[in-house]
């Protein structure tokens, strides 16, 4: 069975982007790089060579990375789901409550987790310990400096990241 991708049509447009950017240009800059990198004469000892070659590593498994996801992909509509629980794409108030400090992250794919943009992923510790939940449950996150308590006082719809 097909594992899917989650993400919001944000994400698979910026991922269809970066694709397209990768397979029309840096692809195209890369093997320029290594034609003129061939041309200094022996591959054993060119440095420009192995650098090109091995950028070209890094951009071809990038395209094949993102094809895959994109092929994968589950576009889900943030701005239209259930405020009832927590789910993808969700607009999430939660407070400490030891510190009371109140923070509100959208919960959205790997790709698109960006704490300091208020975005996490779905599968982080955070994101797997707020799904389901409602309003007023407390939850209790494991974190490197130990485990936070914090209460859902919160969900919105969620916006375009």
């Amino acid at each position: 069975m097909i594992e899917r991708v989650h993400m919001s049509k944000t994400g698979h447009a910026r991922l269809r982007e970066e694709l397209t950017r990768l397979e029309r240009k840096e692809r195209i800059e890369v093997i320029k790089s290594i034609e003129i990198a061939r041309g200094h004469g022996d591959l054993k000892e060119n440095a420009e060579y192995h650098a090109a070659k091995e950028r070209q590593g890094h951009v071809e498994g990038r395209i094949m990375e993102l094809k895959d996801k994109l092929g994968r992909a589950e576009v889900i509509d943030c701005s239209n789901v259930n405020c009832s629980r927590v789910v993808f794409g969700a607009e999430v108030t939660i407070v400490d409550l030891e510190t009371d400090e109140e923070v509100t992250y959208q919960l959205l794919g790997q790709e698109e987790s960006d704490v300091k943009n208020g975005t996490i992923s779905i599968f982080s510790p955070w994101g797997k310990a707020m799904i389901g939940k409602s309003i007023g449950d407390e939850i209790a996150v494991k974190t490197p400096s130990g485990v936070r308590q914090l209460e859902i006082v919160d969900i919105q719809q969620g916006s375009t990241p």
